[in-house]
């Protein structure tokens, strides 16, 4: 087997430092006891940490961002399955100006959806609820649900199905038991990059967002723009913890391979 040589180890390791920088000294920022922005080189401190435990404008914008990443991925996801197999299985016309038009948000600048958006639900007199703003998501994080679900159906053989189908199952039991389990990575990849795009979603959002509806990114960003005190390098390290301990907890449980790379390969 060939091995790396001791240039390509150097690279590869300076390149994980460059992307890993970055994220030690937001970390190593937010154990500061300074008010203002500074690495903590007279001695550690979780007073930001506790700031943010009393921040009940961040602690709520975290749930509201967890619910409404929760509820537009599970919609995406849903509306991606039907969508990929009748791509996959059926050469109608105008399929291919059909994946065009659910692929579109991909090719639209955040900005401008964000104003559209905001000029629709100014009209419809339906703008500041949960569900408006879930609307928005789920428009947005589609394409990433609908590319991973519509890779997975593609080349799916339907001689399974139409065995079960033949034996007396019924088309729901045929598509719980023999195709789902079979595009199960694409559904669960598609999900997880989903819930990701829209905890993530910033740009659009801001345009859409109300008082009550404000998510993390938005608090984030008003956070930033009003002061510079680290409390936004509490929640991000929170946040970053999070995130590798669910990768663990889901390598642990799953595999992050079964779900990123596919089973059996």
């Amino acid at each position: 087997m060939h091995k790396n040589g001791f240039f390509s180890l150097l690279f590869h390791a300076l390149f994980v430092i460059f992307i890993v920088a970055p994220l030690v000294v937001v970390m190593a920022m937010a154990f500061t006891s300074k008010g203002y922005l500074s690495l903590p080189t007279n001695g550690l401190s979780l007073r930001w940490f506790r700031a943010l435990a009393d921040n009940h404008e961040m602690l709520d914008a975290f749930g509201l961002s967890i619910k409404l990443g929760l509820a537009s991925a599970t919609i995406a996801a849903l509306l991606a399955i039907p969508a990929a197999l009748a791509i996959s299985r059926y050469d109608f016309p105008g399929r291919g100006a059909v994946t065009g038009f659910l692929l579109s948000p991909l090719m639209i600048p955040s900005v401008v959806l964000g104003i559209a958006f905001l000029r629709f639900f100014s009209l419809a007199q339906i703008g500041g609820s949960f569900w408006a703003l879930t609307l928005t998501h789920v428009i947005v994080v589609l394409p990433y649900a609908l590319r991973l679900t519509l890779a997975s159906t593609i080349g799916l053989e339907r001689d399974i199905e139409h065995a079960a189908l033949s034996l007396g199952a019924s088309r729901w039991t045929a598509f719980y038991r023999v195709v789902l389990p079979r595009i199960r990575t694409g559904v669960v990849g598609g999900w997880m990059l989903a819930f990701i795009q829209s905890f993530d979603e910033l740009t659009m959002t801001v345009f859409v967002a109300t008082p009550g509806t404000t998510t993390l990114p938005v608090a984030m960003y008003n956070q930033i723009s009003q002061t510079i005190d680290p409390l936004i390098t509490a929640v991000s390290t929170v946040l970053i913890v999070g995130t590798l301990l669910l990768m663990l907890i889901l390598d642990r449980m799953v595999g992050l391979d079964r779900v990123l790379i596919g089973e059996g390969k």
